[in-house]
């Protein structure tokens, strides 16, 4: 048995190399982490993290050791037992609900606690996460979700139907646990990088093994981003999978221009087109590029928040991101809702890859999901205890017993 002793937060923050990171609307990022350290009554610690970008970064650690009391002298394997109604409660705090609900420092705090819970949790099974959450059962799994909200269109029994459609065909898909998972590069095209430098970025990248990368957009010039745009499709050919992501600078008739503009580069979706909770201008637009496809999630705080983007059909790719939502369990709940409306799931990688690359295999392996590619941002690797390994441009399985988030003492 493994008991949670104590719960404690740190303020963990890592500045970029010049260019590094970006992008139409961040200038400056440090990239930062609100990181949980659960403390147990043996030596196992459990670590989870929500990513910032610098200013605010305590905040929402402060958040974290406002949320956690209830958590302490839980044993770990009958807590995750019920994780769907504990999270709930936590996200429903009495007081504290009112400064978000379910968004915002609150929520990034959640995440941050999910995923610690989550760590230890595998840790003390001794097995990475993929593992531990393709050994549970469908009824095992619904359990650590919180569906409130949902009820309409992803209930309980309709949730369990999902997971246990997935079983068949599942021993065919478990190849990529020895294959490794695709990846897509980001880092060649950061919003200041010189055109000369994304053309050979974009060539580097495709040596490498990468099949996809993305470029960013959102110049107040617009004819920038189309030459640049095309630069990078004509150095990587037209085999080689284009995004752009504009990191949500344009106003809706601003990208309802821009947009059809950029999507005749041959492009396999348009990422943060314009504000991230217009849910009908993303509507607008996904007909207006159709069938390049609109991808968002980077900024989308909660399950309920993708339910009005699935329905409304304001969405293609769905880039859910654990270190965003509530955490690994809202992320398994938002994967459900994209399994149940035959969207694809390629997540935005706040944690660079390293709880996401557990995530991906558990989608296609457990859901159906199809295999497609994960982001690759390596800006961080080096302060990881165990970072993602990516070679010839594919995430390699990770081994160690946890979900990746552990980090080196003293950098940051």
């Amino acid at each position: 048995m493994t008991t949670i002793a104590g719960i404690t937060a740190q303020d963990r923050r890592f500045p970029l190399e010049k260019g590094e990171g970006v992008d139409s609307v961040h200038s400056n990022p440090v990239y930062s982490y609100a990181v949980s350290r659960i403390e147990s009554d043996s030596s196992l610690v459990g670590t989870g993290l929500a990513f910032t970008i610098g200013a605010g970064n305590d905040l929402v650690c402060r958040a974290v050791e406002l949320l956690c009391p209830s958590l302490v002298g839980r044993e770990i394997e009958e807590l995750m037992s019920e994780w769907g109604r504990v999270s709930r409660s936590l996200a429903d705090h009495p007081q504290l609900r009112w400064v978000g609900p379910h968004k915002g420092v609150i929520h990034l705090a959640l995440a941050s606690i999910t995923n610690a819970c989550f760590d230890l949790w595998a840790k003390s099974r001794g097995v990475p996460l993929w593992r531990l959450l393709l050994d549970l059962s469908p009824d095992e799994i619904v359990a650590l979700l919180d569906l409130s909200y949902l009820e309409e269109c992803l209930n309980r029994d309709q949730a369990l139907s999902i997971l246990r459609t997935g079983q068949s065909g599942r021993h065919d898909r478990e190849g990529v646990i020895s294959t490794g998972y695709p990846g897509y590069d980001t880092s060649v095209g950061w919003f200041d990088y010189e055109d000369r430098k994304i053309v050979e970025n974009a060539r580097r990248a495709v040596d490498q093994g990468f099949l996809a990368m993305k470029l960013k957009v959102g110049s107040r010039d617009t004819e920038r981003d189309v030459r640049r745009t095309r630069l990078v499709r004509e150095a990587v050919g037209e085999k080689v999978q284009l995004m752009v992501d504009a990191n949500q600078r344009w106003n809706l008739p601003e990208a309802m221009n821009v947009c059809p503009r950029l999507a005749e580069n041959n492009l396999t979706w348009i990422e943060e087109p314009t504000h991230p909770d217009d849910v009908l201008g993303h509507e607008m637009l996904a007909r207006a590029v159709a069938p390049v496809a609109v991808a968002v999630g980077e900024h989308i705080p909660n399950r309920v928040v993708f339910k009005n983007f699935i329905q409304a059909g304001a969405v293609g790719i769905v880039q859910v991101d654990s270190t965003r939502v509530g955490g690994i369990s809202e992320f398994i709940t938002v994967s459900l809702l994209a399994r149940k409306f035959g969207l694809k799931v390629i997540p935005h990688v706040g944690d660079v890859g390293q709880i996401h690359r557990h995530m991906v295999l558990f989608n296609h392996v457990a859901l159906g999901h199809e295999k497609l590619f994960l982001e690759y941002i390596p800006h961080l690797y080096r302060y990881f205890v165990h970072p993602a390994q990516v070679e010839g441009g594919v995430y390699r399985t990770p081994e160690e017993p946890a979900i990746g988030t552990d980090l080196k003492e003293g950098n940051g």
